[in-house]
């Protein structure tokens, strides 16, 4: 696990650009697709805006790519705006030369959502997998929605929401934790471990806790983020809020601060 604190979420946002930006043109001089795992909710709106002003100022092409979500509400039209499929569409997609076609979701409308999730499953296992796969956690330490309880090595399902999400997500819903679907489908966290790179963005004192589990917790389902401890390329980028109650920050600043810069992430 590599954990770099960031001076600004300005910095956070390029330090995942960056990763993203070396990894496709890395498979252009390969002439292999590049395949990215997206997530949604707060902490990688700015990365998306990075990679679209890349894009835009300095023609860095996505047109090769191919994106799997993490999740997606169940029960949402097709034309909610808060579906997640939209926001990715209008947070990333329509900004940059990502083929729509490229890019997919579990289906939260599919009268077996059973079978949906099988479908997805196969699905990233027929791309070849993930190769990078950005993230966020919950203040309960879930990912993706796996929320507090979820097996540690669990597959792409159907999952009910904690109060605590609907509440955290409530922001989107007009401030209406009850309009926030109570099910969802979720890669789990068997699927999320096994992508190539992890990129986990966090911001924020609300993220503290989950934060310090994180990096510096015992594994347990109680704080399912902590599997991401058994990953071979994890980096946890971090503003300082959200690093403030980690014990070794000082470490971790220092071995960034001394890290060779042709190494990247």
């Amino acid at each position: 696990m590599e954990v770099v604190i960031c001076d600004s979420h300005a910095s956070q946002a390029r330090l995942a650009a960056d990763a993203v930006e070396r990894l496709v043109r890395d498979r252009a001089t390969q002439d292999r697709d590049v395949v990215l795992g997206l997530a949604t909710g707060s902490s990688p709106l700015a990365v998306y805006d990075e990679l679209a002003r890349r894009h835009t100022e300095e023609g860095l092409s996505l047109a090769h790519a191919r994106a799997f979500l993490l999740d997606e509400y169940v029960g949402l039209p097709a034309d909610h705006p808060e579906r997640y499929r939209a926001v990715i569409d209008r947070e990333l997609v329509r900004r940059v030369d990502l083929d729509p076609a490229a890019v997919h979701g579990p289906d939260g409308a599919a009268e077996d959502l059973t079978a949906a999730c099988a479908d997805y499953e196969a699905a990233i296992a027929a791309a070849g997998g993930v190769d990078l796969q950005l993230l966020g956690i919950g203040t309960d330490g879930h990912v993706a929605f796996n929320e507090p309880g979820s097996s540690l090595g669990s597959r792409t399902r159907l999952k009910t929401l904690t109060s605590q999400t609907r509440q955290d997500n409530a922001r989107f819903f007009g401030g209406r934790p009850e309009a926030v679907p109570p099910h969802v489908l979720t890669q789990g966290l068997g699927t999320i471990l096994e992508a190539r790179h992890l990129v986990l963005l966090a911001q924020g004192t609300a993220k503290g806790e989950a934060v310090r589990e994180l990096v510096e917790g015992a594994v347990s389902a109680r704080w399912p983020a902590t599997v991401l401890q058994h990953h071979p390329h994890l980096t946890v980028l971090l503003d300082e809020d959200a690093a403030g109650r980690l014990e070794l920050a000082d470490h971790y600043r220092e071995a960034w601060a001394t890290k060779p810069a042709w190494q990247g992430l």
